[in-house]
C-alpha cells in the first residue's frame, strides 16, 4: 500500500531527527510549512525549550500584501536571523523536517544564511 504525503514526510522527518540534534550553544532550527505561512523555531534539544520562533504571522511581515510565498519565506529567513542574532545565537543545525530542500524551505534557509546564520 502506497503511502500518503503525510504519512511520507513523517517517516522522512522522524529519520532527519534521530542525527540532527540542537544544542544551547548550537540550535536545531526548524522549518514548518503550511499552505498559509511558514515557521521556523529555534530549539534547544537536550532541555526541550523554543529559544525563539518566527513567523509569517508577525507583524512585521503580515502587513505586507501582494508579496509570493517564496517572497513571504525569505522574508521570515532574513527576521528570524535579526532575532537569533539578538538572543546570541549565531550557529544552528538546519532541519527541514521532512520537507524538500526547495522552494519556500531553501528560500528560507538562503535568506537565513544571507542575514547572519551559520549552519
Amino acid at each position: 500500500m502506497a503511502l500518503t504525503k503525510l504519512e511520507r514526510r513523517k517517516r522522512i522527518k522522524m529519520r532527519i531527527h534521530r542525527h540532527v540534534r540542537g544544542t544551547k550553544d548550537k540550535p536545531r532550527l526548524t522549518v514548518f510549512r503550511s499552505n498559509r505561512g511558514i515557521y521556523v523555531q529555534f530549539i534547544d534539544d537536550a532541555e526541550g525549550k523554543t529559544l525563539l520562533s518566527v513567523s509569517s504571522k508577525n507583524k512585521e511581515i503580515e502587513g505586507k500584501t501582494g508579496i509570493t510565498k517564496i517572497e513571504q519565506a525569505k522574508l521570515v529567513g532574513k527576521l528570524a536571523a535579526e532575532k537569533s542574532k539578538e538572543a546570541g545565537i549565531t550557529q544552528c543545525v538546519f532541519d527541514r523536517n521532512g520537507y524538500l530542500y526547495h522552494g519556500r524551505v531553501k528560500a528560507l534557509a538562503d535568506a537565513a544564511r544571507e542575514g547572519g546564520l551559520k549552519f
